[in-house]
């Protein structure tokens, strides 16, 4: 069994390799989105452009063509059907195929799913039904029921029950926002704006001093919405916000509008060849980091010192160097692609960290890049003493609250900086991670459950019963606190409180493992490739024998179905993706850390 893992490894290392890009980095390859692709063709469809129409076209086609069996669509070819998904491709459908003869079978299908889930779309229900499916949370649910206002399957009195986003607030300084109750997450600022004036316009009934304020508002945020912009013209490298936007600031008669221009430039250069549109543009800083950091202290002697210098050189560059002005975030943290449209967060931060460290070659500017970073991490945790994704206190909604898996991650960063770096820290610093480090410990006993489990926030699991992936989370936070206690940097006493933390842990996932030797969401749900290796990557060491029936499984699974990636991310409130790398790097770190074990 040894030599057949070893040639395993070998085999799919050769195979990431292939995958590196000619900068010598890894993009990766997300999956084809229907919500993506149903917002596009509308806000192409909307602008009345003849130059647009085969982006239509081909958008529509491949729409029709993918659609479930059970006549509704998941956000990916792979997902479960949902309503949210099901109601945007209808209203895209409906709205730019009307003469067409399989769009309208296609309309019919829709419409029977639908009244499965008890969506009547000749009732006003539908916009009640929205709102209580994302309850507090209007990041997501105002912009749908505002792409069913404009494409027709709502009538405009039904924009009266549409909560009016509160587009001015965005004129006060950002480190009030917190004090607003926005009800919409920090990165979404420019839907925010965008479709609060198109809900104020769309209205037909005003209070009349919030009428006269917002009127006197419009201007000076439409500046600011042009003043964020990226200069890919993506916000956030997303299309479905990026249309979302460029659609409503159409239907508000601001079509001329730079802001809207420079969208619908983004959305045609996103379009591939199939006619469809992933989530977002790329997660190459994700995965790029994923893919060093699956080689460990074998990074050096898997690729050249060319190739080295290559990765160092790409994340020393693509550190923000100045204060972003989408969000205000201080220098010092990288986001999830190279790309304009990016933005600084703590997972991908720490993911950069700790990438440099495995290839560190105690270079001045390196050094510099890593505290760089871990200046900008310790600015970021909460009071409860774990990190959240983008902004420290913004809100109470989840996606801006800390979460166990990100701030595992951050021990890791920080406790390995402290490891690799030593005096090359200023003692100022050094204080302030080995106090993030101790908090960060603290808010992690909190946030285990008792069976041993923690719960990610950006990924989760669409067949189990709650949609979330306490596997993924477990197997993600044992392996950042499994490498932290190699660092001598952790005093003893605190060694001793994760290893209290990692057998819990350890010994929840194990419960979870299914009979065919895979791990899905949770036991008795369906293994997937990331999930297994994942699982492997926690309990290399601890249970050889839970191991191999995983790679026994992972290895038919491979032969069966190659390297078959699973909607495993859970991304813009409910919104799901998955990434054809994800397998492939975690196989290569489950088979890298096991081998290393025995």
């Amino acid at each position: 069994m040894q030599n057949s893992l070893e040639n395993q490894y070998d085999e799919l290392v050769f195979q990431l390799k292939c995958e590196m890009n000619g900068d010598g980095f890894w993009s990766g390859r997300l999956s084809s989105s229907a919500l993506a692709t149903a917002v596009s063709v509308v806000a192409l469809k909307i602008n009345l452009d003849k130059a647009d129409n085969q982006y239509v076209i081909d958008g529509l086609n491949w729409l029709v063509t993918h659609i479930n069996d059970d006549g509704g669509f998941g956000d990916t070819p792979e997902s479960n059907s949902n309503v949210s998904t099901s109601l945007l491709c209808y209203a895209a459908i409906s709205y730019c195929g009307k003469e067409n003869e399989t769009a309208v079978i296609a309309l019919g299908r829709i419409e029977s799913f639908l009244e499965k889930q008890n969506i009547d779309l000749e009732n006003d229900h539908i916009t009640s039904s929205i709102l209580s499916f994302y309850g507090n949370d209007f990041t997501f649910s105002v912009p749908i029921l505002s792409m069913l206002v404009i494409c027709g399957v709502l009538d405009e009195r039904a924009c009266a029950k549409i909560p009016q986003l509160p587009f001015e607030f965005t004129l006060f300084p950002a480190s009030w926002y917190s004090l607003f109750n926005l009800r919409v997450v920090s990165y979404a600022i420019p839907a925010l704006i965008a479709v609060g004036i198109f809900v104020f316009k769309t209205r037909k009934r005003h209070n009349p001093v919030m009428s006269w304020i917002r009127n006197r508002a419009l201007q000076p945020s439409l500046r600011k919405l042009e003043k964020i912009v990226p200069e890919s013209g993506g916000f956030l490298e997303a299309i479905p916000l990026t249309a979302f936007v460029s659609m409503c600031l159409i239907t508000s008669g601001y079509g001329n509008h730079r802001v809207k221009v420079k969208g619908l430039q983004f959305l045609r250069a996103q379009q591939r060849p199939d006619g469809s549109w992933p989530i977002d543009t790329d997660l190459s800083t994700w995965v790029t980091t994923l893919s060093v950091k699956s080689f460990g202290d074998q990074i050096t002697t898997e690729f050249s010192p060319l190739e080295i210098e290559k990765l160092i050189n790409h994340l020393k560059t693509i550190q923000y160097k100045n204060i972003h002005p989408f969000n205000l975030a201080q220098p010092g943290g990288w986001g999830w692609t190279n790309l304009s449209g990016s933005v600084p967060d703590v997972d991908d931060t720490c993911g950069a960290i700790l990438a440099l460290l495995d290839m560190y070659r105690a270079e001045a500017d390196e050094s510099e890049a890593i505290i760089n970073g871990c200046k900008w991490l310790t600015t970021l945790q909460n009071k409860d003493g774990g990190f959240p994704t983008f902004c420290k206190g913004w809100g109470k909604l989840p996606f801006d609250s800390s979460c166990a898996d990100l701030t595992g991650h951050a021990v890791l960063a920080m406790a390995k900086s402290l490891e690799i770096l030593r005096g090359k820290i200023p003692s100022d610093l050094k204080n302030a991670l080995d106090l993030g480090v101790a908090r960060s410990i603290g808010y992690l006993w909190k946030a285990q459950h008792e069976n041993g489990s923690w719960v990610p926030l950006w990924f989760g699991n669409q067949n189990t019963s709650d949609r979330k992936n306490p596997v993924y989370g477990t197997a993600k936070v044992t392996i950042y606190l499994k490498d932290s206690l190699l660092c001598d940097s952790l005093e003893d006493r605190m060694k001793e409180n994760i290893g209290l933390l990692l057998i819990r842990a350890q010994n929840y996932l194990l419960k979870q493992q299914n009979d065919d030797g895979s791990w899905g969401g949770e036991i008795g749900i369906q293994g997937t490739m990331e999930e297994s290796a994942l699982a492997v990557c926690a309990l290399a060491g601890k249970d050889n024998e839970a191991c191999i029936q995983a790679f026994k499984w992972l290895e038919h699974e491979r032969g069966k179905n190659g390297l078959q990636s699973s909607p495993i991310g859970l991304y813009f409130a409910m919104l799901w993706y998955d990434e054809k790398l994800f397998p492939l790097i975690y196989s290569i770190e489950a088979l890298r850390r096991y081998l290393k074990s025995t």
